[in-house]
C-alpha cells in the first residue's frame, strides 16, 4: 500500500507556514557558530555560579548580530528570549533525566531551539493530550505500523508498574533489543514528519554496519500539558517547543554505539541540516530534529526503493 502526501515535491509552503517565514531567513550557519562561541565563553567564566555575571554575559552576547538576527524574529523577541534564558539559568538543577547535563549544555540546547521557534513559534500548539489525539492533522503511527508504512521503530511508554518492571528486566538481560528510553507518550505525527523519518531511516540503513537495527524514534508530537509534565519530572522540556505543533522528533543516538552505527546516524542527520531542510540539536542520548516550513519531504509517505543503475 502507498500513501501519497498532499502537494508535489518543491511546492509552495503549506498553508500553516507563517507568511513571514517564506522570505529569506537569517544565516543559520552563522547563528549556530555564534552560539558555539557564546557557550564556550560561558564555560570559561564562572557565570554558572554567578547569576549576575551570567546576566551580563548573556545580555552582551545575545546582541551579537548573528544571534540577534534570529532571536528578534521569534515570537518572544530578543528581550523575551533573554528573560527566559535567565529564568532557566537561575532554576537549573542537573538531574539524571535531563538532556542538559550542565548549565552550558542547557544554554546550547535552548539557543539552538530558537531556530525551531523562528520557524514554528507563531503556530498554535496542542494544549492537551486530548487535543493531540483528536487532531485530524496527525497520523496514528500504530495504524501505519500495522500497514507496513513505517521504516523506523518506536514503542509506547510503559504506563503500569508491571510493564515498567518488564522493561527494566529487558534492559538488563537484552540490552540490544531496545534503547534505554521511556518510550513514546502519544504515537501521533504529521505526515511530513513520518515521510522525513522514513527517508532518514532508509539512508541510515544504507550507511550503518550490517546487523544494525532500524532507526529508533523516542518522541514525536506532544502537548503543552505533557511538556509541563516532563519539566516537573526533571527533563529538559522547553517551551515553546516544535514538538507541541507536531513538527519535531527525537531520534535515539547513544544506543547505536553498541552496533558501531552512531557516527553514520550523526552524518545522516547533519547532512539533512547542511541541506537547510531541518534543524538538528545534539541532546545527548537522543538528537532532536525539527522540520522546516515550506520544505517538501517527498510526495509519498514511504519513499520509493532505490534502483540499481
Amino acid at each position: 500500500m502507498t500513501i501519497w502526501l498532499a502537494g508535489e515535491p518543491g511546492s509552495a509552503p503549506p498553508p500553516d507556514a507563517p507568511a513571514q517565514f517564506r522570505s529569506p531567513e537569517p544565516d543559520l550557519a552563522a547563528y549556530r557558530s555564534a552560539v558555539t562561541d557564546l557557550v564556550a565563553s560561558f564555560e570559561r567564566s564562572d557565570a554558572a555560579a554567578n547569576p549576575r555575571l551570567a546576566a551580563r554575559i548573556l545580555s552582551r552576547r545575545l546582541a551579537d548580530p548573528d544571534i540577534a538576527a534570529v532571536l528578534e524574529r521569534t515570537r518572544q523577541g530578543g528581550a523575551g528570549v533573554l528573560d527566559r534564558l535567565l529564568l532557566e539559568v537561575r532554576g537549573y538543577r542537573p538531574t539524571a533525566r535531563s538532556s542538559a547535563t550542565s548549565l552550558s549544555a542547557l544554554l546550547r540546547i535552548s539557543l539552538l531551539a530558537q531556530i525551531d521557534a523562528l520557524w514554528w513559534g507563531r503556530q498554535e500548539p496542542y494544549p492537551t493530550d486530548a487535543a493531540v489525539l483528536s487532531s485530524d492533522e496527525l497520523l496514528d503511527l500504530d495504524a501505519l505500523r500495522e500497514g507496513g508504512l513505517l521504516r523506523f521503530r518506536y514503542r509506547h511508554q510503559a504506563t503500569s508498574f508491571a510493564a515498567r518492571a518488564g522493561r527494566s528486566l529487558e534492559r538488563r538481560a537484552l540490552p540490544s533489543r531496545a534503547p534505554m528510553t521511556a518510550g513514546v507518550w502519544l504515537a501521533r505525527a504529521r505526515p511530513a514528519a513520518v515521510a522525513l523519518l522514513n527517508h532518514i531511516s532508509a539512508q541510515f540503513a544504507e550507511r550503518a554496519p550490517r546487523g544494525t537495527p532500524p532507526l529508533w524514534v523516542t518522541s514525536l508530537a506532544r502537548s503543552v500539558e505533557h511538556q509541563h509534565r516532563l519539566r516537573a519530572l526533571g527533563y529538559t522540556a522547553l517551551l515553546p517547543s516544535s514538538h507541541c505543533v507536531g513538527y519535531a522528533a527525537d531520534i535515539e543516538m547513544t544506543w547505536f554505539r553498541r552496533f558501531g552505527a552512531q557516527r553514520p546516524l550523526q552524518e545522516v542527520l547533519l547532512d539533512w541540516q547542511a541541506s537547510g531542510d531541518v534543524n538538528v540539536i545534539d541532546e545527548g542520548q537522543a538528537w532532536h530534529v525539527c522540520l522546516r516550513p515550506g520544505v517538501s519531504y517527498g510526495s509519498r509517505l514511504v519513499p520509493a526503493p532505490l534502483t540499481a543503475g
